[in-house]
């Protein structure tokens, strides 16, 4: 019954930056953890960032610290991606992904995802 969609993917050039969007619908959205994934074609989905109910906690994976930002807006059920300082090795598909229950980098946690958006990433 939840249903998110992603936006904001594209092509851009090393060092620049993009925002990504996922829409949420069908339940309460401030219940609901929230992950951003992403998949190269031949490589396993990977954890990109996650945040909490109330944007109070968040967790990145190690290559995008300091770059990637992930945030909410309860009021719009929407959360974001701000990726900043983009390289090559960041392409991939991007996916949004809810859970009820705490933040986790697990995928197998999640309950909800999106039909991702692509990301590319040119040097």
């Amino acid at each position: 019954q939840v249903q998110l969609v992603e936006s904001g993917g594209g092509l851009v050039q090393a060092g620049g930056s993009l925002r990504l969007s996922c829409a949420f619908s069908g339940r309460t959205f401030s219940s609901y953890a929230m992950g951003w994934f992403r998949q190269t074609p031949g490589k396993e989905r990977e954890f990109v960032a996650a945040i909490n109910w109330d944007g109070g906690n968040t967790y990145y994976e190690d290559s995008v610290k300091g770059r990637f930002t992930i945030s909410r807006d309860n009021a719009k059920n929407t959360v974001y991606l701000q990726m900043n300082s983009l390289n090559p090795e960041d392409t991939a598909v991007y996916y949004c992904a809810a859970r009820r229950g705490l933040l986790s980098q697990l995928q197998y946690e999640y309950d909800y995802w999106g039909q991702g958006t692509q990301v590319t990433v040119s040097s």
